[in-house]
């Protein structure tokens, strides 16, 4: 279909070609019709070569294109997506491909984004926002966040995603409860700590807290100047001790703007994504003791996006 502003459509360019029939000079159909002489003669060159069928729109592709990836790389890419089910900055450095290149093999050969995918079978099941708005702060510890996220316990012997969606219907007579998963996350390094806790009381968000700041401080963040939470009551309230004998700043996000609190809910979110839902448990003991093994590979060797492809020690002065 021609552009809003072509000077020929179709039947444009039938035009041209009466007029030509007629005898009209080619200078005289230019500027009779407003375009080029050489517009003129493309239109009547296709005519003759190829008759009425030649003055219809086609596609300005290149008949070659030698630098297109090669089919072979492309089906490598394809097949490590979906197998690992990894982000382009994950499969570039996996395969010294490009991560803009990657990106396209993937929307050419119509694979879904991964956050419209199951994270255990990569199936699509629903589909995400984006924001454009980021912020960093400058420095280690000047700023972290952190939250909750309540996760459903995984039954003795594995839940439904151990079993399949055939097996959801099961006794509501046996309470199963909620693990919750506490995080604080660095906002400047993106350096991590989780823990799965039994509920998230303010005593336990105290405690937690406290066992976060140590783990920062051995990783060289020796000062938290600000703490940023949701208005939930065990932070609004409980934390005030810690943060006092401390130093710490707390922060509050306005209410029910979760995005204010990000990192460490994007963070919840990968959790899900990388630990939680990765692969299958059939214990929920097991789940909890794959969370601290996991962390540790977050803060070392994961890839981060939005640190140039490298793990949050990397900002983070050696101890």
């Amino acid at each position: 279909m021609s552009h809003r502003n072509a000077r020929t459509t179709y039947l444009g360019r039938m035009l041209i070609i009466e007029r030509h029939r007629d005898g009209w000079p080619k200078a005289h159909i230019a500027s009779a019709m407003g375009i080029s002489r050489k517009c003129v003669s493309t239109w009547v060159g296709r005519y003759e070569a190829e008759g009425e069928p030649g003055l219809h729109d086609r596609s300005s592709r290149p008949h070659t294109m030698p630098t297109r990836t090669p089919v072979d790389i492309e089906e490598r890419i394809v097949d490590l997506r979906r197998h690992e089910r990894r982000g382009p900055d994950w499969l570039a450095a996996e395969l010294g491909v490009p991560a803009r290149t990657i990106s396209r093999v993937l929307r050419r050969h119509g694979v879904p984004y991964l956050a419209h995918c199951d994270p255990l079978t990569g199936e699509v099941i629903r589909a995400s926002k984006a924001t454009a708005v980021r912020y960093e702060r400058d420095h280690p510890g000047e700023l972290v966040h952190m939250d909750v996220k309540k996760l459903g316990r995984i039954p003795d012997g594995g839940g439904w995603r151990a079993h399949g969606r055939e097996h959801r219907n099961r006794d509501h007579s046996t309470k199963v409860g909620f693990d919750f998963v506490h995080s604080l996350v660095d906002d400047h390094s993106r350096l991590a700590y989780s823990e799965v806790l039994p509920d998230e009381k303010g005593a336990t968000c105290a405690a937690f807290l406290t066992r976060a700041i140590d783990y920062f401080a051995g990783h060289g963040i020796t000062r938290i100047e600000r703490l940023m939470t949701d208005n939930a009551w065990a932070y609004r309230w409980s934390l005030r001790a810690v943060c006092a004998e401390h130093d710490i700043r707390q922060k509050f996000i306005k209410p029910h703007c979760p995005w204010q609190n990000g990192k460490v809910e994007r963070l919840n979110r990968t959790l899900q994504t990388e630990w939680a839902y990765r692969q299958v448990f059939t214990s929920n003991a097991e789940r909890a003791e794959a969370l601290a093994p996991w962390v540790e590979y977050y803060n070392t060797r994961r890839r981060h996006s939005a640190l140039g492809g490298l793990p949050p020690v990397s900002r983070l002065t050696p101890t």
